[in-house]
């Protein structure tokens, strides 16, 4: 696995479990907003792991329990820090970057299950087989996926060609998993604005948990020209979320 980044601790990014976060380098999508663009171009130098996030808001930027991609981050290394925090962590985030890109997950999760920790990952949906494969093969526990835009707007928001068909098996396969679950999305001006939260609404609909994310902008973005950019009012993401409640059973603002 090629490793970007490591937060030892967190409170926030895996409900209800103190966790580790595991970045994972490299991502098939080009989104303006990415607040980690080292990891979408791990060939690039540019600039340090940011870990303040929606999931990870009140946490400092520079945390002190953490690795920038900057610093080679080895799989030997990296599993000697779980062992040594078996007890006092209950679970691993893996996050990106896209860690379903990388054809090793399946054998890196399975050794990470294998100290007894609980696995979450993060996905943007794009690859349903390795989806599908991780839970068919119980190495999983819990599943965010980032729903990007509607249909039609999906390339404009990712900076990419999307098949969209594979973003629909996706959430069909997460919802029907059996496992806790939650659907996400960022909310960027200039992207997205209320008549796109009904359209995502109709294609998650019946999911159990969809969050709105605010923008945030005071980080090195993957589109400099969104830095710096004002986010939606909380009032205007707060109306969002009533659109959105009216086709998963919670829908709120983060």
């Amino acid at each position: 696995m090629i490793i970007g980044g490591l937060q030892k601790f967190s409170l926030l990014d895996y409900p209800g479990i103190v966790s580790a976060i595991i970045f994972t380098k490299g991502c098939n999508f080009r989104c303006h907003f990415c607040y980690n663009p080292m990891l979408v171009w791990p060939e690039k130098r540019v600039g340090k792991l940011n870990i303040t996030s929606a999931q990870t808001a009140g946490e400092k930027k520079d945390h002190p329990l953490s690795y920038s991609p900057q610093e080679s981050i080895e799989e030997d290394g990296l599993f000697d820090f779980l062992e040594s925090r078996q007890g006092k962590v209950e679970g691993v985030v893996i996050t990106g970057g896209e860690p379903t890109i990388h054809q090793d997950l399946p054998e890196f999760i399975k050794k990470i299950k294998n100290l007894g920790y609980f696995i979450k990952l993060d996905t943007n949906g794009t690859n349903p087989a390795m989806i599908e494969k991780l839970i068919k093969k119980h190495l999983i526990d819990y599943i965010a996926m980032d729903l990007k835009a509607p249909k039609e707007k999906y390339e404009k928001v990712t900076g990419v060609k999307v098949d969209f068909k594979k973003i629909e098996k996706s959430v069909k396969i997460i919802k029907e998993s059996n496992l806790p679950y939650e659907f996400r999305t960022t909310i960027a001006p200039g992207l997205l604005k209320k008549e796109d939260i009904e359209k995502m609404g109709k294609e998650i609909r019946g999911a159990e948990k969809w969050f709105l994310q605010k923008f945030q902008s005071e980080a090195s973005l993957v589109d400099k020209n969104f830095q710096g950019q004002p986010a939606f009012m909380d009032k205007e993401m707060e109306e969002m979320a009533k659109i959105g409640k009216k086709y998963v059973g919670r829908c709120e603002t983060r």
